[in-house]
């Protein structure tokens, strides 16, 4: 009875531990822009502007909007989890400009427990021992073609 009660109380434990841990990362946009997946999910009818990168001129602001998503980190690497997150954040921006009818999401940064963190090369992500997130804030507008 002992034993099983220290096993089930060590299992408790490691499991807290497992939880807590919140392991940031700064990854690379070029990796996640690049992959077929980001192709083929996010698409290119939508284009996305990290940072303070140059865009054609703004015709029309429509909103500045978050996407914050969450990916299963159980069991694969961070990065990987790290990696659909941000597909995951970027789709949800790319459909509020879609909503809105805007052709661009400018001005993208992590955006991490509401802390801005603007890169044109890197963005942020926090796993876990079950989940991974990513948080990007942009602003919807309309570019001139």
């Amino acid at each position: 009875m002992l034993r099983a009660l220290l096993a089930a109380l060590l299992l408790v434990t490691a499991s807290a531990g497992a939880e807590a841990r919140d392991t940031e990362y700064m990854l690379k946009l070029d990796e996640l822009t690049r992959t077929q997946e980001y192709r083929q999910k996010v698409g290119s009818d939508i284009a996305f502007s990290f940072g303070k990168q140059a865009t054609p001129p703004v015709l029309e602001k429509l909103g500045q909007f978050v996407a914050n998503r969450k990916s299963n980190s159980f069991g694969r690497p961070d990065e990987v989890a790290c990696e659909r997150a941000a597909l995951s954040a970027l789709i949800e921006l790319r459909e509020y400009a879609r909503k809105l009818g805007g052709n661009a999401v400018i001005n993208i940064e992590s955006y991490y427990k509401k802390t801005s963190n603007p890169s044109e090369t890197q963005y942020e992500c926090h796993a876990g021992g079950v989940i991974a997130g990513v948080a990007f804030r942009g602003e919807v507008v309309k570019l001139k073609k």
